[in-house]
């Protein structure tokens, strides 16, 4: 069972709101299409899900989900405008549409799960047959910093880490991802290697970090063919 993490939820719609589409998730432009029907998991406030919902026209849609009731209602009232965007207050599992999906996206959120293969093949239910499924995350142990911190926020971190492994989520998940779907039954398995570099006059950059700091982060983009389930 997955633990509901408590998050400040002002800080984090800013951090959320702050997100695009171009920025943030750019590997996954080349595979929207107009009249995709779109599911985003954990879309947050939704910043990103109206990205993919003005790619994929008027023709196509987009639902987001989160299990955050607070983002949700933010994102509805932000971006009210994009009529073909829907976004509801939802955990995964127990998330049984109508209709399934051409394309599903979900972007730095399994990391924060302990089971993610079988929210993998929660998704692969939501699919229809020869959709694709593109999800983004980190690998947290390949995190660089230039120059070194100090020795406070590297045990902070470390910190971090053993609280995450020690709830059952996997720090290195970024590079387990492709045996996680080809236990799952995924097909055509691409994997795209990318990095994320945050630096100290970045809005959103982690505060407390000396001036002039930088942060590597290294995640991966993978997208999946499927065919029909057997």
């Amino acid at each position: 069972m997955n633990k509901n993490i408590q998050r400040d939820h002002q800080t984090t719609n800013k951090i959320f709101d702050n997100r695009s589409l171009e920025k943030d998730y750019v590997t996954l432009i080349p595979i929207l299409k107009d009249g995709l029907r779109v599911l985003d998991i954990g879309c947050g406030t939704g910043a990103i899900s109206k990205d993919i919902a003005q790619r994929v026209g008027p023709s196509g849609s987009v639902v987001g989900i989160d299990n955050t009731e607070k983002f949700i209602a933010s994102g509805k009232e932000s971006y009210q405008t994009s009529l073909n965007l829907k976004l509801f207050h939802h955990d995964l599992f127990s998330y049984n549409p109508e209709e399934q999906f051409d394309l599903i996206v979900s972007a730095r959120t399994l990391q924060w799960l302990n089971n993610p293969k079988e929210a993998l093949l929660k998704l692969k239910t939501l699919l229809k047959p020869g959709g694709q499924l593109s999800i983004l995350d980190y690998n947290h142990e390949q995190l660089s910093w230039e120059p070194q911190p100090p020795e406070s926020t590297l045990f902070f971190y470390q910190t971090f880490l053993k609280w995450r492994a020690d709830a059952g989520m996997n720090n290195q998940i970024a590079d387990d991802l492709a045996d996680y779907f080809a236990e799952t039954g995924f097909q055509a398995i691409e994997v795209f290697n990318v990095e994320e570099v945050y630096r100290k006059q970045d809005e959103n950059f982690c505060s407390g970090l000396e001036s002039g700091q930088k942060l590597l982060v290294q995640h991966k983009w993978w997208k999946k063919g499927i065919s029909q389930m057997s």
